[in-house]
């Protein structure tokens, strides 16, 4: 038996890079995922089918979590399928780069919808299931550019720093039920994001992180996992996994 066998999980935008790394590190660790997705119907398929071939079980689930009434039902379906939900990781998020001069209105909206709000809709759909259980565990991926800040990223780094902000409060007014909420703040991670940005660039990157390298998205799948099944007494903190680039 896993370390977290019996619980039921949700991971938003799951299809593909850091979600995916969590959603079967989760799975390896005996919980049933729920892989979301909003776009990569197949990838998330993929990633079940893994799951399932490996002896796990898992949903693939659509829905554009950015907005309120698809992030809500979502969860319903999970609820309806497996009866609860134990552990949420906000994972789900996209990139519009540009520096402020250029920066337009919808560049703005679109990521602090995607990246903050599907956060808040998404707490709050678990939120009742988890006070009656008297049991959850909420984990949101931030990002060091919300500590740091990056150029050409006004938008993003808005977004993740309000999610480190928004951890804290949900932690205070959630702890009291056994839930508990912490932020994770990976650095450069090896996804399809960062494989756009020309190699040129990538190194120049690298040169500023202290290890000398990109992170693995299973490095931070590590560290939900030991939040899900270990951080008991662990709640409204952010998480670096950054190799430094960040302290």
């Amino acid at each position: 038996m896993g370390k977290l066998t019996g619980r039921v999980a949700i991971v938003t935008g799951a299809s593909r890079g850091i979600g995916r790394a969590i959603a079967l590190a989760l799975a390896a660790e005996g919980a049933k995922v729920a892989v979301n997705y909003n776009s990569s119907e197949a990838a998330a398929q993929e990633v079940v089918d893994t799951i399932v071939a490996n002896g796990g079980e898992a949903m693939p689930i659509r829905a554009n979590v950015s907005q309120a009434d698809e992030a809500r039902r979502m969860v319903q379906e999970v609820i309806d399928r497996w009866g609860r939900v134990d552990i949420l990781v906000n994972n789900a998020g996209i990139t519009r780069d540009r520096t402020l001069r250029k920066l337009t209105d919808e560049d703005w909206s679109t990521v602090i919808q995607n990246n903050l709000n599907s956060v808040y809709y998404c707490t709050t759909a678990v939120m009742q299931t988890m006070m009656e259980q008297k049991y959850g565990r909420i984990i949101n991926i931030s990002s060091f550019v919300g500590q740091a800040g990056n150029f050409g990223q006004a938008n993003y780094a808005a977004s993740k720093g309000g999610i480190i902000a928004f951890t804290k409060t949900a932690a205070l007014e959630l702890a009291k039920y056994n839930i508990t909420v912490n932020a994770l703040a990976p650095g450069f991670t090896v996804t399809d994001m960062l494989a756009k940005v020309p190699e040129q660039i990538q190194e120049q990157i690298k040169a500023r992180i202290p290890m000398g390298r990109f992170g693995l998205p299973e490095e931070i799948a590590k560290a939900v996992v030991f939040l899900a099944a270990d951080g008991d007494y662990i709640t409204g903190q952010q998480i670096n996994v950054n190799g430094g680039v960040y302290m």
